[in-house]
């Protein structure tokens, strides 16, 4: 709501003051309320419990809000640099008293919001993504607060549009990061922070492990990195009453040295392998 109250603050100081940089600031802030809402949405699916039709829930709508979330402030960062720069050849008339009142409000505005987020985004890719563009906001009503005061001790109102164009630049590099994480649970990719040879090497070291293949290591959502494998046992063990001991050696090592508390092991035979017709590292 306080995200919500200050874009419409800003939107119409800007309608009023002539301010690229605060219409930035404020479409931004209409972008961090959307993402905020998404995320509260995205928070509240991923706790239904699992179905036979979605077997871990609704638990990665939270990357897919983020990633929504991403492709928003991409699309707006272009277009405040693109107009940002138009401006500065042909710069119209901007009120900077006004235009510093405004953004002096955003800027304590977006200080508070940012305590509010500080603590959930450490746990979170969604809240960081909020976390972020909130931070991206307070930058950028700062930096709006310094050309407005450029354009009222001096007068050179391009300073609002080269305000502009940084404000677009603070937002692109944390869209992006923002984006890449998301896509990297997309597609899968090994979490960050796994490294699948290290975590081979663990596997190994457990006694009647023969080889380890078939590995895979992704991401469910955040917080939630999960662990597939084939693991080749000697025939005596897995035969024997050793099987069930194995896998629980197993399994603590992945959540001793890598947190990893969900994964699903297959202790094979040796022989076994020569009936599998795709075999991945």
């Amino acid at each position: 709501m306080l995200t919500v109250c200050v874009a419409v603050g800003e939107a119409f100081g800007a309608w009023l003051s002539g301010s690229l940089a605060l219409l930035a600031d404020a479409g931004h802030l209409v972008l961090d309320a959307a993402g905020v809402t998404l995320a509260l949405v995205a928070a509240r699916l991923a706790m239904r419990p699992s179905s036979g039709h979605r077997t871990f829930g609704l638990q990665r709508t939270e990357i897919l809000a983020a990633a929504a979330n991403a492709i928003l402030l991409l699309a707006l960062a272009g277009y405040v640099i693109v107009e940002g720069i138009h401006r500065t050849g042909d710069p119209p008339p901007v009120d900077g008293q006004l235009m510093l009142a405004v953004a002096v409000a955003g800027l304590l505005a977006n200080g508070c919001a940012l305590l509010l987020l500080h603590r959930g985004s450490r746990e979170s890719l969604n809240v960081r993504g909020a976390y972020l563009e909130v931070l991206g906001d307070l930058f950028g009503s700062a930096a709006t607060a310094v050309a407005a005061v450029v354009v009222v001790t001096v007068g050179w109102t391009r300073a609002d549009a080269v305000a502009s164009v940084a404000v677009g630049l603070l937002i692109l590099p944390r869209a992006w990061h923002l984006f890449r994480e998301a896509t990297d649970v997309l597609l899968e990719s090994t979490p960050r922070g796994i490294d699948l040879d290290d975590l081979r090497e663990h596997l190994l070291t457990v006694s009647g492990v023969v080889d380890v293949h078939d590995l895979h290591a992704w991401t469910i959502t955040s917080g939630v990195p999960v662990v597939s494998a084939h693991v080749v046992v000697d025939p005596a063990d897995i035969d024997g009453t050793c099987g069930g001991s194995i896998l629980d050696q197993l399994q603590h090592c992945l959540a001793d040295h890598f947190g990893i508390t969900h994964s699903t092991l297959q202790l094979e035979p040796l022989a076994h392998r020569d009936h599998e017709h795709h075999v991945h590292p």
